[in-house]
């Protein structure tokens, strides 16, 4: 896979999670992801890093760590691929999860796997 199929991978999986977010918070996501963003993008990615490595304090979690470091992705080309694996994984556990519940899930339209084929939804 090339860095180009890791940032469109990467794109997919924020583009799956802004569409489960409610209108006013995925709007501002959808702000934040566009390119003109990048200089506010990077000092909020930081700042969630370091709160998530601060997570033993009131207010901070660790839940700010894996956050920070997706949107710092989006500028950093080496951070692209684990990335992007990552929130593959985290896709397909969730999408297991909601089917195992008995929760009638399809994946994003646009959704491919690491092969770059059409995922099925029966997998």
């Amino acid at each position: 896979m090339s860095d180009i199929d890791h940032r469109a991978e990467l794109d997919r999986h924020l583009t799956w999670f802004e569409s489960k977010l409610p209108p006013k918070p995925a709007h501002f996501v959808g702000w934040l992801r566009k390119p003109s963003s990048k200089y506010v993008r990077l000092p909020i990615g930081a700042l969630l890093v370091g709160g998530g490595l601060l997570s033993f304090l009131p207010v901070l979690g660790l839940w700010m760590l894996p956050l920070g470091l997706v949107l710092i992705a989006q500028d950093v080309p080496a951070l692209e691929k684990p990335t992007a694996r990552s929130l593959g994984w985290l896709e397909r556990k969730w999408l297991e999860r909601q089917r195992s519940k008995g929760v009638e899930v399809a994946p994003h339209p646009a959704e491919r796997n690491t092969h770059g084929r059409a995922a099925a939804l029966d997998e």
